[in-house]
């Protein structure tokens, strides 16, 4: 585990000089010290890690609870909502296309169109971050973007994970249904009417007590999530959703970043021992296909989301090429994949898939001046041509993920 984190860490301190997103690097380091490759292998079965790897996901999930609150979507209107929705009908739309014409099963498809249709939030905070793009207009349709799929992966999920339990007939899966969404609805409703409660009962200055607590509830109703047949990572999102709204919220946002740091390397470390290289060429040509696809669909996507804010070429750009990249959400559903014992294929087309698009996100990012040369002309930018353009207001972020 110690050479885990180290060779995780090296291989992350080596991409950072050049401008490479964590994520991937820290998937490199398990591909290239697990027991595929050959050379050193720190971990020969990757099941070592499982337990670590599930916590890595669960404070993840939990973070991102933390950091999402509904007013965000209340403040966007219904612009942002609409952005976010055609961003989702695009890119989720495209991937179940895609996935039926891999022709790799039902299951598979389903689970495609959310490999390819969500966005990494943690690349994208960073990658406004790092572009110095947080003040800019087009900032808030992005994290307004990410809001809504983020609403979306939390209903997906919990719909998709009857399918992948297998069940034995159409009943025991509507059966499998109710009670996941009915679990799920108990947690939103105390989400939202157990606020103060929870807080009360999570309230204490000793910042130990605090860690103990919050951690004990995310990773105790992530385990029983499991048991009512919801993804335990939506359980642990529900319970940061919860406490985030809480007096205590701003202090469990501080004390979880380090343990969800190192535990989500652990989370991704893990998912690259269990990906073989030499399945890798196989799936390249499915890969290169996904990413082109995926490109097309964002450069159209902030086409739209740039025409509904009146936007020019430059934040229309701006939008597709900080929405490109594909991260935490897509390996969590390759995770889902493996337990339900889906085509093999599915795991190698994944990390291939994340691996390019979590460098080429940040990349294109910071070139996005290139694409938007080639866009068609808005109404925004002969506005500004001829001088008549109103100003814009610099944006007040409520949020930025990691950014905080």
């Amino acid at each position: 585990m110690g050479g885990a984190f180290l060779a995780a860490a090296v291989l992350a301190r080596a991409g950072g000089r050049i401008g490479l997103p964590t994520i991937p690097l820290f998937i490199l380091a398990g591909i290239l010290l697990g027991p595929h490759t050959p050379g050193v292998v720190l971990v020969s079965d990757p099941h070592d890690l499982e337990m670590l790897s599930a916590l890595g996901l669960v404070l993840l999930l939990f973070y991102l609870g933390l950091e999402f609150h509904l007013d965000d979507l209340k403040a966007g209107g219904r612009r942002m909502a609409l952005a976010g929705a055609t961003y989702l009908a695009l890119n989720v739309g495209a991937g179940l296309g895609f996935g039926f014409a891999l022709g790799w099963g039902t299951s598979e498809a389903l689970v495609l169109a959310g490999v390819l249709g969500i966005s990494s939030s943690a690349i994208v905070t960073k990658v406004l971050v790092d572009t110095g793009r947080l003040g800019n207009p087009e900032t808030r349709p992005i994290l307004g973007i990410i809001v809504v799929e983020d609403i979306f992966l939390a209903l997906y999920l919990a719909a998709l994970q009857p399918i992948l339990s297998g069940a034995d007939s159409l009943a025991a899966a509507v059966l499998d249904g109710a009670k996941a969404f009915g679990f799920l609805l108990l947690l939103a409703l105390a989400a939202r009417f157990g606020t103060k409660l929870v807080g009360r009962l999570m309230h204490t200055r000793d910042d130990e007590l605090l860690v103990i607590s919050f951690l004990g509830m995310a990773v105790f109703v992530a385990g029983v999530s499991e048991w009512f047949g919801v993804a335990d990572a939506i359980g642990a999102f529900m319970v940061g959703l919860m406490l985030g709204s809480t007096s205590s919220g701003a202090r469990i946002r501080t004390l979880v970043h380090p343990l969800r740091d190192a535990f989500g390397a652990i989370f991704f470390f893990a998912f690259g021992l269990s990906i073989n290289p030499g399945d890798l060429p196989s799936v390249l040509w499915p890969v290169l296909l996904a990413v082109l696809l995926t490109f097309a669909m964002n450069v159209l996507a902030g086409l739209l989301a740039g025409r509904m804010y009146r936007f020019g070429r430059g934040p229309a750009a701006n939008i597709a090429t900080t929405l490109l990249a594909r991260g935490e959400f897509a390996l969590i559903l390759a995770t889902m994949a493996a337990g339900a014992g889906l085509d093999e294929r599915l795991s190698p087309f994944i990390a291939g898939y994340v691996l390019l698009l979590a460098v080429l996100g940040p990349l294109a990012a910071g070139r996005a001046h290139w694409l938007a040369r080639l866009l068609p002309r808005a109404e925004r930018d002969s506005e500004e041509e001829s001088g008549t353009a109103p100003p814009t207001e610099p944006v007040s972020l409520v949020k930025a993920g990691d950014a905080g």
